[in-house]
């Protein structure tokens, strides 16, 4: 079993490598945007937690113009605009509608730093899904689509719960580049749906307790 694991991830690492991307996770955003066309061409993508950059190589080859939010530095890629910052910040959301007036799609591949204790790891996997959900319900637009890598664990449903509540289609799927002990899952959310426009507003006021300039 540890051999054929092995055999697995060297086959993503090698194909990554001979193919040009800096991640092997480059395939696991292709088989979802395989599975569910959640990129289109000409689409503006924010990409949280966007280190490496393997994800917006692949944003970029399906045509879509990526707003890339990390801590680390990341070597440019041609038409990828770069935000150095920190997903969990409230500032965060000013920046992005600062620089993209409107957003198609949100992304995260963003995983916590592992303690090796799986209750902690989960809960803060859930933390950091859950930001990046409340960044989407900010800055998309409605009908946009939303994709979030979270751990499986017993916070999961509730958290899928407040996925399926702002957008009118939500699925699990597990990529087959996903290395198979892994506990890593994707929700794809598609078509956002504010229920009104003061809730949203409210969120956008309100996000990680500080208050935000209005877009105009």
């Amino acid at each position: 079993m540890k051999g054929l694991q092995k055999q697995r991830k060297d086959y993503y690492y090698r194909r990554a490598k001979s193919e040009g991307y800096r991640s092997r996770a480059a395939f696991k955003l292709l088989e979802i945007q395989e599975q569910y066309r959640i990129i289109r061409r000409g689409d503006v993508v924010v990409d949280l937690g966007a280190a490496p950059g393997g994800w917006l190589q692949v944003i970029s080859q399906l045509g879509g113009a990526a707003l890339a939010i990390d801590l680390q530095q990341i070597t440019p890629l041609p038409g990828i605009t770069f935000i150095r910052g920190d997903l969990t910040s409230p500032e965060i959301v000013t920046k992005i509608r600062n620089t993209a007036v409107s957003v198609d799609v949100v992304v995260s591949d963003a995983a916590p730093n592992l303690s090796g204790t799986w209750s902690l790891d989960h809960a803060r996997s859930i933390e950091l899904s859950a930001r990046a959900l409340e960044i989407a319900k900010c800055v998309l637009k409605p009908g946009g689509n939303f994709v979030v890598k979270v751990f499986q664990g017993d916070l999961l449903d509730t958290f899928v719960r407040d996925v399926t509540a702002c957008f009118r289609f939500v699925k699990a799927f597990n990529p087959q580049a996903s290395r198979k002990q892994s506990a890593e899952t994707y929700i794809i959310a598609k078509r956002y749906a504010p229920a009104n426009a003061e809730a949203r507003q409210a969120i956008s006021d309100c996000i990680g307790g500080a208050k935000f300039k209005r877009s105009s």
